[in-house]
């Protein structure tokens, strides 16, 4: 790793992830990218611990658990810009558009007008996500936030390993396309799932088992789906690292909320 690229590489992530204004990289490389989409999990569970705790503010107060929920998703979703939503609604688009056509997949992914399918999918996401937490809040409370988005930002270094390619020459995805060495690509979910165990053992919330299984299942669906539309379109790119992230995070809250 070249000297300056760890700096490079967090404000990068801050920068690119987040609506946080940092300085800009001194230098956009592969070597930054790799950073940043490496601790891009870190960056998701420090952005959910302020959500979590207007979640558990919101509780108190009785608002209840499915208003405390929507609130802390509303919030989490303010600090990123909606930007893994958009990303979600623009690959459905895209991906419903294209069927057995690449060219145009990316074309409708590329101009970002939200169509039905695409409004559908952030609809049932959100759903999804707020009554997953609010179901999870007696066992986990609000730390099912931090667990969650950092999991679904897993997808992110796998979805980037070596091998993998942009699908097209210019945006995120062409920035960020194999940049990750595959043995980083399986140890950032595996720590992600190690770390949740230990933490959730230490704190004594819930089935710490359970908690690994979700930071796993959420990288492993939010994977998945990434390499079938990796498939469909041919590489790459960021609406389809942001749908990725968003089917990872509600994986895992679901997960959580299983009793």
């Amino acid at each position: 790793m070249r000297p300056g690229a760890l700096g490079d590489g967090v404000r990068l992530a801050t920068g690119t992830l987040t609506v946080l204004h940092v300085p800009a990289p001194r230098l956009v490389d592969r070597a930054a990218a790799a950073v940043a989409m490496t601790l891009a999990p870190v960056v998701g569970a420090l952005l959910a611990g302020p959500a979590a705790a207007v979640g558990t503010l919101a509780v108190r107060a009785g608002a209840g658990d499915l208003v405390a929920a929507g609130l802390a998703l509303t919030l989490l979703v303010a600090t990123t810009g909606g930007l893994h939503l958009d990303g979600l609604a623009d690959t459905v688009d895209g991906l419903a558009a294209g069927r057995g056509d690449k060219a145009r997949a990316l074309e409708v992914m590329r101009r970002g007008d939200v169509g039905p399918l695409g409004a559908t999918a952030l609809v049932l996401v959100l759903l999804l996500q707020a009554a997953a937490l609010a179901r999870a809040m007696p066992g986990w409370g609000f730390g099912a936030l931090p667990l969650a988005s950092a999991a679904g930002r897993c997808v992110l270094p796998v979805l980037c390993t070596r091998g993998v390619p942009a699908a097209r020459s210019g945006g995120l995805g062409a920035a960020v396309a194999g940049v990750v060495p595959r043995t980083l690509a399986v140890l950032v979910p595996v720590g992600v799932a190690g770390a949740t165990l230990l933490v959730a053992m230490a704190a004594g919330a819930g089935d710490p088992w359970r908690a690994g299984a979700a930071a796993l299942a959420g990288c492993v669906a939010g994977s998945l789906f990434g390499w079938r539309a990796v498939h469909r379109v041919g590489g790459i790119t960021g609406d389809l690292l942001g749908a990725g992230v968003e089917i990872g995070t509600t994986t895992a809250l679901v997960v959580l909320a299983l009793r």
